[in-house]
């Protein structure tokens, strides 16, 4: 019994940005390789391939699948179904918007040679271990070609998309529950060690979360509010554990509306929001800290002793304020904004952090904002339309490399690029990021971007987050320790329960 947020925008998993797909679906799925669980995802590991060569060049990877593996509708997965997943990730069809797309850029061609052989070749060489963590994120499960076919290529109605996982889909009752049982022709003899999942949804970080698991009403929850957290940790028989996620909180701004799209007063908002005070605001609910553009606790990041001397990070805004005040002058908005339309996704700490930047807005620079709260389904649909002038939410990336999320975040064809944000002198760094192997002239380009980026946001960074997981001692087989983010060891299969 499992509790998680498990309130889907759509069931195309593929397509979505948010755990409450991957997070329930992702046990329904396998990958061509996958982050092994038992070192807490550091490792790949053969999946639906055993086994697979990369060129000297690393320009060809070869995957040899497994034979004998059947979907759960009892089809035999071949590598057509492999390169039809892959391709329409890859190359979206036209209306098909995927986040994970970007990371493929370099793929000029999936090839299936024979019945159990895929091949990725690339137009030119990148880092081998940025390639196969590509393939290897728990968000490219494998699904047939024929589900693809009958649908026109959009799975986004199809409730039960038969995959290879170990779990079934059994039965599903909107924003209640989904139940799963085991698969038992599942290729990987032994496994799962389940029968079955209930995945019980509640709110991320919401009290109703944290009393689930306290009261025994499930044995596992994932996104526990820091004062669950704190209850499980005392309660003998019990434990917690919090780890890095790979998703920044952030409001977009409308680059395609006015005022958005003068860089001017983009950077005013980012100045005049009191980061260390965000933090804070939602200190209750989820755990957060401070950064930038850049992931804060990756290797690519500013130190945050140097980024705390930037406007914007100071913790007294007293000159930050001062400077959001003359662009907005400059700009011609030194008497304000009226009307903007803040969308707001339908969670505890958006709808608290919106408060608390509408109030920010307000008070500096005299803007006005009426905020409009959604579910997450009209929220991302609002998004990617361009229905809104500021929003706030928070987007997922893959790896914490930039070559990752630069391009699916801040790059004008990005997915999630909400902003509709095009800078110049940024699209013209990125790909000589993507291409740099040098370690320290592929950083110094890293930091010539944030530094346009400070300049001329792409969005609004509020905070980084961390996640909290809670548990019975007695659910044993799973490992969260060393977790990047909530979406790539999301199979369940080596879970058991000792009782």
């Amino acid at each position: 019994r499992y509790g998680i947020t498990s309130r889907p925008p759509h069931f195309d998993f593929h397509q979505s940005g948010t755990i409450n797909s991957l997070g329930s679906q992702g046990c329904m799925f396998d990958n061509l390789v996958r982050r092994d669980p038992r070192d807490s995802g550091k490792t790949i590991i053969p999946d639906l391939a055993h086994s697979w060569e990369i060129s000297k060049d690393n320009k060809t990877y070869t995957f040899m699948l497994r034979k004998d593996v059947q979907f759960h509708d009892g089809a035999e997965l071949t590598s057509e179904d492999v390169k039809a997943t892959f391709d329409r990730i890859a190359k979206p069809p036209q209306g098909i918007s995927i986040p994970r797309s970007t990371l493929f850029a370099a793929v000029s061609e999936i090839a299936a040679p024979d019945k159990y052989t895929v091949q990725f070749k690339l137009a030119e060489a990148r880092p081998a271990n940025f390639i196969m963590s590509a393939i290897a994120s728990g968000w490219n499960g494998i699904v047939r070609k024929k589900t693809l076919e009958d649908n026109g290529y959009n799975l986004r109605r199809v409730v039960d998309i038969p995959g290879t996982g170990p779990f079934k889909s059994q039965r599903r009752v909107e924003a209640e529950i989904w139940v799963m049982e085991k698969n038992k022709n599942y290729w990987n003899k032994g496994l799962p060690y389940l029968d079955g999942i209930e995945f019980y949804h509640a709110l991320p970080f919401s009290p109703e979360l944290g009393s689930s698991l306290l009261s025994g009403r499930v044995d596992y929850a994932r996104l526990l509010d820091p004062g669950s957290m704190r209850r499980v940790k005392a309660t003998q028989g019990m434990s917690g554990m919090d780890f890095y996620q790979s998703v920044i909180q952030a409001t977009w701004m409308n680059n395609k509306k006015k005022p958005m799209d003068d860089p001017r007063v983009r950077r005013a908002f980012h100045l005049v929001l009191d980061k260390p005070v965000l933090v804070d605001v939602v200190k209750d609910i989820a755990p957060m800290m401070v950064g930038g553009f850049i992931y804060p606790f990756s290797e690519f990041a500013t130190p945050l002793p140097e980024l705390t001397k930037r406007l914007g990070y100071q913790a007294d805004p007293t000159a930050a304020v001062k400077e959001a005040k003359a662009l907005m002058k400059a700009a011609g908005y030194e008497k304000g904004i009226t009307g903007l339309d803040y969308l707001v996704r339908e969670v505890a700490s958006f709808k608290l952090w919106s408060q608390a930047i509408q109030a920010m807005l307000q008070q500096t620079l005299n803007v006005q904002c009426n905020i409009r709260t959604a579910v997450e389904s009209v929220w991302f649909d609002d998004v990617r339309t361009g229905k809104f002038d500021l929003a706030i939410g928070a987007i997922v990336s893959t790896l914490l490399d930039p070559s990752d999320y630069f391009n699916a975040w801040y790059s004008p064809k990005g997915p999630q690029n909400y902003s509709s944000w095009d800078n110049a002198k940024f699209n013209e760094l990125l790909p000589q990021i993507d291409r740099e192997v040098d370690a320290k002239k592929r950083l110094d380009l890293i930091r010539q971007a944030e530094a346009i980026m400070e300049q001329d946001p792409p969005l609004l960074p509020i905070s980084w987050e961390k996640i909290n997981d809670g548990w019975y001692n007695y659910v044993k087989g799973h490992n969260p320790k060393d977790y990047f983010g909530i979406y790539d060891v999301v199979r369940f299969d080596t879970f058991w329960l000792d009782k």
